[in-house]
């Protein structure tokens, strides 16, 4: 089934968010409510190899459960896209860990062709209706096709040794979006926005659903940007409902028949918020976190000196932020004094972004471009270093999260880091486009 018809109005009582369907399919039964502990069987069970985390996890898997085989290996997803930069003894000794138990398990590693948020979706896992289960909570943005992806921590362990994992239904909060974005503001401005709104806990072992013409008319790219930020609001997740644009993409994509899922009318909700797309303007997140407290208009913090732009991560390093660049940059250079490094999130988007041009506009204002990996959003490629200031569509900002604690680090969208690379300062993009 892939058809976007709505399905009519449920009896009433039974009316269920897409959250509850997706879980309801995933547990075997005809539905489920928030609150309620079930068992869950995910259909991917996802995770990149990273030291202290999947080492471990794969030593305990063996040792302490005595797993040597596991059933239905194609549910396994690993990614090798950390510690790609440096091509050492330490990043060759992490990955053929990750190697190794893959090729024991009869389990595929999938390596070098990005950032594995973005390439679960280009390979057709996050298809409409789907369960996906990662340690890491950026999963969230596979919600973009209307799947449901969960960033579990370690519990992802008890997963990967019974196959099912014990999870707390969560309620939903939705998002109804309309207008447009302006020139110059993206989703970017659109989560901050929101943490400034609800504050940092304001969905708190939730789910986001955004709803409305607003969501219908944002892009797959801005809406996986939107999604894979919804931890910072302290949701569990967000979704989309599916409609006929990640519809088309799941059918070009899909590695298998898929059932699409949508909340039903009169579907019970936390909290509904409205947000007029119209209304917003770039924001910029302060040094320390991405709290409530800490997100600002622009303009308040213009003019703060930057030495380093970053665009790129599993949030802002899809086409779409690296065209919002590359219209700021065009025919205009990089500050003196200022490094701008852009990272595509995927080999597609990076092979894209070449054929469209976009890359050379780049290049040619003094950008580095580099091949996609987390490497720089966490500080482990090119680290900033005591006393350095940097603007950054990554995800992260606490301190150390881009190399020394004593380096400030500030969040916006890439037209904003765009904008003040050019500046040396940070500036507001909609005075560089005017």
């Amino acid at each position: 089934m892939t058809s976007t018809d709505q399905d009519p109005a449920p009896p009433a009582g039974t009316a269920r968010t897409i959250t509850e369907k997706i879980l309801a399919r995933a547990a075997g039964l005809d539905g489920v409510r928030a609150g309620q502990n079930h068992a869950f069987r995910p259909d991917y069970m996802v995770a990149y190899d990273f030291p202290g985390y999947t080492d471990l996890m794969f030593k305990q898997m063996h040792d302490d459960f005595g797993i040597t085989e596991v059933d239905d290996p194609e549910r396994y997803l690993i990614f090798i896209d950390h510690m790609l930069s440096k091509g050492d003894g330490r990043e060759r000794q992490v990955h053929d860990v990750t190697r190794r138990w893959g090729e024991f398990y009869g389990i595929t590693v999938h390596e070098g062709r990005g950032i594995g948020h973005q390439v679960a979706a280009e390979m057709g896992y996050a298809l409409p209706g789907t369960f996906l289960i990662h340690f890491d909570g950026h999963i969230s943005g596979l919600g973009a096709f209307g799947a449901l992806g969960w960033g579990v921590r370690r519990d992802l362990l008890e997963a990967w040794v019974s196959g099912r994992i014990f999870l707390d239904v969560p309620a939903s909060t939705r998002f109804d979006l309309t207008g447009a974005f302006a020139p110059g503001v993206d989703n970017r401005d659109l989560i901050h926005e929101i943490i400034s709104r609800v504050g940092a806990d304001g969905c708190a072992h939730q789910v986001m659903e955004f709803t409305g013409p607003g969501a219908e008319a944002m892009s797959i790219g801005r809406r996986q940007g939107l999604c894979g930020m919804a931890m910072f609001t302290g949701a569990v997740s967000a979704v989309f409902n599916p409609d006929e644009l990640s519809l088309e993409y799941a059918r070009r994509v899909a590695r298998t028949e898929f059932e699409p899922l949508s909340s039903d009318p009169g579907a019970s909700y936390a909290a509904t918020h409205r947000i007029d797309l119209d209304t917003l303007r770039p924001r910029v997140v302060l040094p320390g976190s991405a709290r409530a407290a800490n997100t600002l208009g622009v303009d308040e913090a213009a003019g703060t000196p930057i030495t380093r732009a970053f665009i790129g991560s599993c949030a802002s390093g899809r086409i779409e932020d690296i065209r919002a660049a590359a219209e700021i940059l065009r025919g205009r250079r990089v500050a003196s004094g200022v490094q701008l490094n852009v990272v595509p999130t995927s080999q597609v988007i990076h092979r894209q972004a070449e054929e469209e041009g976009l890359l050379d506009v780049l290049r040619k204002a003094g950008a580095d471009v580099a091949v996609s990996s987390c490497d720089f959003c966490f500080g482990y490629a090119r680290p900033l270093q005591e006393g350095e200031s940097c603007i950054s569509t990554g995800v992260l900002n606490i301190s150390g999260r881009m190399g020394s604690p004593g380096a400030d680090i500030y969040m916006g969208s890439a037209y904003t880091v765009a904008a003040s690379a050019v500046a040396g300062r940070i500036t507001d993009p909609r005075e560089v486009m005017a």
